[in-house]
């Protein structure tokens, strides 16, 4: 494989003053009280309505990265997704709703990540002071757009705004032609909604993971070693951790997997690869990306920052500054994914008595066959 050059390295690093806001990107965009709301589109080929939209790495990982940002007071109005959608709350408290006439309430602070299930109504308010931040993930490549509630479709015509069936948003105030209504998205039929799903609370708090829920633990195989004893903390599905006692608590099938990861100062993982591309979402700290394959390339990705890390590519992860690093870890895929150590990691941890079992999870060396020995 061709090293990675510092010019694509830094490429794939979205810095937080890159990121480009839309807010026109939905059918409610004019609705008072939702007007002030901005949309990011960061990873991935995007979810937006309209072609005003900047996608910042519009390259394919088999789920988007995005984000909304919006001021006190100000509501993202119901509607549907056909595919998973995760909030992270990177700054601000909000109310997140759902049901047909979003009659059900949670809250979310700094930390939290809430998962709405597919195909019923949702949306969400910064109940905060100040302005609030959501990081999103969006699964598939292709979300299928989304269906406002009808309340909203039959409002949005007062302005003027109009979808689609291509799921293209109609401005009649920037000249749009509204087309006829066999080539409109109409509003939800009243019986439909009635026949949407009911999510009962107890059921939507097993899929919000707060802040002071998270079972951080070492995670991999060079937790003995100076440098090693990073830990992971699952959320979604299956992600890389090597410690066979982490169990998400959000388990249905997401097309991704979400895990926290915090390093400390003096701490690194790797050099390690993946056969998925990661993505970083840098909740707090500096995080340091260095590539092992005698390019030299190296990023420094700081908090609120995004990173898409390719395939295949071995690589170490360590903080810059003095500061602890929390990010999100996204893969592709609901399998679980297994790490590959170097060779000079694996021996290391070997000599301090730890080695992997079968199963790819840290175990003790000595208890493990020698003709078992991973790696």
């Amino acid at each position: 494989m061709t090293p990675m050059t510092q010019e694509i390295a830094e490429a794939r690093h979205i810095k937080r003053d890159d990121y480009v806001s839309c807010t026109v990107a939905f059918i409610d965009c004019k609705k008072p009280g939702s007007d002030r709301k901005e949309n990011y589109s960061i990873i991935g080929p995007g979810v937006t309505s309209s072609d005003d939209q900047v996608i910042n790495l519009p390259e394919a990982h088999g789920f988007n990265i995005g984000a909304a940002a919006m001021p006190h007071g100000i509501t993202n109005n119901l509607h549907i997704h056909f595919t998973a959608e995760v909030f992270i709350v990177q700054q601000g408290e909000w109310t997140f709703r759902w049901g047909s006439n979003g009659e059900n309430e949670v809250t979310g602070r700094k930390g939290d990540i809430v998962s709405v299930p597919t195909w019923i109504f949702r949306g969400f308010t910064n109940a905060g002071p100040d302005n609030g931040w959501l990081f999103t993930i969006l699964g598939g490549d292709n979300t299928g757009g989304v269906i406002f509630h009808p309340d909203i479709i039959r409002e949005a015509a007062d302005y003027g705004l109009f979808i689609s069936s291509e799921n293209r948003l109609i401005d009649t105030s920037r000249g749009d032609v509204v087309p006829p209504e066999s080539e409109r998205i109409p509003p939800m039929p009243d019986e439909d909604v009635a026949a949407l799903r009911d999510v009962p609370r107890e059921e939507m708090m097993t899929r919000v993971v707060a802040a002071d829920q998270r079972d951080f633990r070492p995670a991999f195989i060079d937790q003995k070693l100076s440098e090693g004893g990073a830990e992971m903390a699952p959320v979604i599905g299956y992600g890389m951790t090597q410690n066979r006692d982490h169990a998400a608590p959000i388990t249905n099938p997401h097309g991704f997997s979400a895990e926290w990861i915090r390093i400390a100062p003096g701490q690194s993982v790797g050099p390690f690869m993946l056969d998925e591309k990661i993505i970083l979402i840098v909740h707090e700290g500096q995080l340091r990306i260095d590539y092992e394959d005698g390019g030299g390339a190296s990023v420094t990705v700081n908090a609120w920052d995004t990173y898409s890390i390719p395939a295949g590519m071995f690589r170490t992860l360590s903080v810059a500054g003095d500061k602890p690093v929390e990010a999100l870890v996204v893969l592709s895929g609901d399998h679980r994914k297994r790490p590959t150590f170097a060779p000079e990691i694996l021996n290391a941890a070997y000599d301090a008595g730890l080695g992997l079992d079968a199963s790819g999870f840290v175990a003790k060396a000595s208890l493990l066959p020698t003709y078992g020995r991973a790696g």
